[in-house]
């Protein structure tokens, strides 16, 4: 006989993310995570040439507990913050505690650094020369991102 899982011994969740560079000097980003318990939809909206979080929002289709949705109203605590250095201390800040939410936290820390990579972009046309500014912005920033060792 087949051993019955429960809900989270077969468990699958999807994250997806999405940048959309707009007319208006902004850009979108969108992320959804979608799993058995969660169907969420969170938009931020950033302005290009300063990084400032303009707008923030999420909607959720469906979550856990009603409760869950009592989230959307610390969205805008997002709201002028300006993407980089600090960003892990801010989503910690909104999100954080018994009143937050680790599923944010965890989509949000995924979506938002997409803002810095459109940032060393802007402007570019061509794929390498794109790859090429981005590993020059974020150099040092991760291991896909190794700065080099000094010229002697």
């Amino acid at each position: 006989m087949t051993e019955q899982l429960n809900g989270m011994e077969d468990f699958q969740r999807d994250i997806s993310y999405r940048l959309l560079k707009q007319e208006n000097g902004t850009a979108l980003l969108t992320a959804t995570l979608k799993d058995r318990y969660h169907d969420i939809e969170v938009r931020v909206g950033v302005d290009v040439t300063t990084l400032a979080i303009v707008s923030a929002e999420a909607a959720f289709c469906r979550s856990p507990t009603p409760d869950c949705r009592n989230v959307e109203a610390k969205f805008q605590g997002l709201v002028g913050f300006v993407i980089g250095r600090g960003l892990q201390r801010k989503l910690a800040e909104v999100f954080g505690g018994s009143h937050g939410c680790g599923n944010m936290r965890t989509l949000l820390m995924g979506l938002l650094p997409l803002a810095l990579n459109l940032s060393a972009a802007v402007g570019l046309t061509g794929e390498q020369e794109l790859l090429d500014a981005i590993h020059e912005k974020l150099e040092g920033t991760c291991a896909g991102y190794v700065t080099p060792p000094p010229k002697r």
